[in-house]
């Protein structure tokens, strides 16, 4: 015999535990926070070191794409985000987690068919709908500006 809806929603709400979700917001706000401050502290040190703050900047952002797929390799980052939550997927870091994870993964299929292939599987849409979305968002701004004088 099969449960009606209601029972089988009644079964799944009682098997499934409950977010806590004061918890997880507050963690990824935090942990978000304290890789922005790194890079603010980054920015501030190339500056100190006599950089522009255009270099500093760039800099900040190769540091932190090479920290944060330096963490996934040592499998830190993955125990990091555990514990830390959505605040570390945000960031220019977790970009860096969503290329470096899947390239490891499948490294046994080879450098072609395993990394080549698989390493912006996840990455891979978000990069193509950011592009489309910036060129849509581009053509309005020049459309507005052009026919309405904006």
């Amino acid at each position: 015999m099969q449960p009606t809806e209601k029972e089988y929603a009644k079964m799944t709400k009682k098997a499934s535990p409950s977010s806590p979700s004061f918890k997880n917001c507050f963690l990824a706000f935090i942990s978000g926070g304290v890789i922005c401050t790194i890079g603010q502290i980054l920015t501030d040190l190339y500056q100190h070191f006599g950089l522009s703050l255009k270099d500093s900047r760039n800099l900040v952002s190769v540091t932190l794409v090479f920290l944060g797929a330096l963490l996934t390799a040592l499998h830190i980052y993955d125990n990091i985000a555990k514990h830390a939550g959505a605040g570390t997927l945000v960031p220019i870091t977790g970009f860096a987690n969503s290329i470096v994870a899947p390239a490891l993964e499948f490294k046994s299929e080879g450098h072609i068919m395993g990394i080549g292939a698989k390493m912006f599987i996840i990455a891979g849409p978000v990069i193509v709908f950011g592009v489309t979305a910036s060129i849509v968002y581009g053509i309005i701004i020049w459309f507005l500006k052009y026919f309405i004088d904006l």
